[in-house]
């Protein structure tokens, strides 16, 4: 598996984003939302391909866990230069992201659609590593057939599901992207695994930073209410909670548009807040 160079766009001086993938795709998800907040001149945005995924870097051991992926992101940041940035996570990446703010890596946090919602025997975590293991044999299929397997019979409904809420879904490049990442996830079954024998996201009550928890209405990875009422009910009372109508897991493919001024609003408040913040001493 080759390494990609992972995408880095915006002024140095801009206010830092690590944009967070989820579990079998790439930093591809985040090519347009990474292009557009760039061009708002204002942020230096950073989306690279976790550990395990294609074209990131290879799992050094089958025992993976969500620490793994976290200790990348981390060196990442370090051969930035940024002790701390602005986290945008989606699904697995919004795990990750809530693992860098337990480590104070993070100013500010938006957790799209995040895994990791739940205790360690939770019928939900169950739920969801069924949900992969069942598409095992679709994912054989496609590493077999390629992009051609669009061209079956209800082969682009199917696809879209897990992605998606509308039928349509993401355009047929961001298939064909997807299609490639998620039959070349070296770490399908570590991490599958690393889900089942570990717990969730704990003490969550703890999270320090100002949070933006983002659910999307067509989510069927993690369905409303039952798929977040874990994160709802244990994140800080001042979490703000944003409801995308219509979209499915992985909003930034079908409108790429509404993510980034959600992402762009949360943290340019922030960031002007702290600015209007006197210097210590």
């Amino acid at each position: 598996m080759t390494t990609r160079d992972p995408i880095h766009l915006g002024d140095s001086g801009g206010e830092p984003i690590m944009m967070l993938h989820p579990f079998l795709c790439s930093q591809a998800v985040w090519q347009t939302v990474a292009e557009q907040l760039a061009d708002t001149g204002e942020y230096d945005v950073f989306a690279p391909t976790m550990v395990g995924h294609n074209g990131g870097r290879k799992a050094t051991s089958w025992a993976m866990g969500t620490s793994d992926l976290v200790d990348d992101v981390e060196r990442r940041m370090d051969e930035l230069g940024w002790d701390t940035a602005h986290v945008v996570g989606n699904s697995l990446g919004g795990w990750v992201a809530f693992e860098l703010e337990r480590r104070g890596r993070a100013r500010s946090l938006t957790a799209i659609a995040p895994a990791g919602g739940w205790s360690q025997h939770s019928l939900t975590k169950y739920e969801t590593v069924l949900k992969f293991l069942a598409g095992g044999p679709v994912l054989a299929a496609a590493r077999l057939l390629g992009p051609r397997i669009l061209d079956l019979p209800f082969a682009r409904r199917i696809a879209t599901l897990a992605v998606s809420g509308p039928a349509d879904g993401p355009s047929h490049p961001d298939l064909v992207k997807l299609i490639d990442d998620a039959t070349h996830c070296t770490a399908y079954f570590q991490l599958l695994v690393k889900t089942l024998r570990l717990p969730g996201l704990l003490e969550l009550a703890n999270v320090a930073v100002p949070t933006q928890l983002v659910l999307c209405e067509k989510d069927r990875v993690f369905p409303h209410p039952r798929g977040n009422r874990y994160l709802v009910d244990n994140l800080p009372r001042d979490t703000r909670v944003v409801r995308l109508d219509g979209l499915g897991h992985i909003p930034m493919l079908e409108a790429p548009g509404r993510v980034t001024e959600l992402i762009a609003d949360f943290v340019g408040s922030h960031a002007e807040r702290e600015r209007q913040i006197p210097p210590a001493g």
